[in-house]
C-alpha cells in the first residue's frame, strides 16, 4: 500500500508598517529567526522579506503538518504583540498549496 503524503500548507502574509516602525519590525523579525535557529522546529520553512519601499513586508511560512511550529517561538509571540501600533491597515493573509518549486529552500 502506498502512503499518501499531504502537500505542505503555505501561508503568505503581506503588510505595511508605519515608516517610524519599519526598523523595529525588522529587528523583531531578526529575533524570530535567531530563536527559530536555536529551536529548530520540525515541519517549518519560514522566510520574511522587506520590500524595496522600506515599509512593506512579506512573510512566507511553509508548514508540513497541521501544527504551527511558530507557536513554539517566544520571539514570534513578542513580534505579534503590538502589531496594531506598528502596522498601517490590516495584514493580507493568504493560504495556498505548492504546485512546484525549484530550489525552494531559503536560508539566511
Amino acid at each position: 500500500m502506498t502512503e499518501v503524503t499531504a502537500k505542505p500548507k503555505v501561508i503568505v502574509v503581506q503588510y505595511r508598517t508605519r515608516p517610524d516602525a519599519a526598523e523595529r519590525n525588522q529587528q523583531l523579525m531578526e529575533r524570530v529567526f535567531k530563536d527559530l535557529r536555536a529551536l529548530q522546529p520540525r515541519g517549518l520553512r519560514y522566510m520574511a522579506f522587506r520590500l524595496e519601499d522600506g515599509v512593506g513586508f512579506v512573510h512566507v511560512a511553509i508548514l508540513d503538518g497541521d501544527d504551527d511550529p511558530l507557536a513554539e517561538s517566544a520571539a514570534f509571540r513578542r513580534f505579534q504583540e503590538g502589531t496594531a501600533e506598528r502596522l498601517v491597515g490590516t495584514p493580507e493573509i493568504k493560504s495556498m498549496t505548492i504546485v512546484g518549486s525549484y530550489r525552494g529552500r531559503c536560508s539566511h
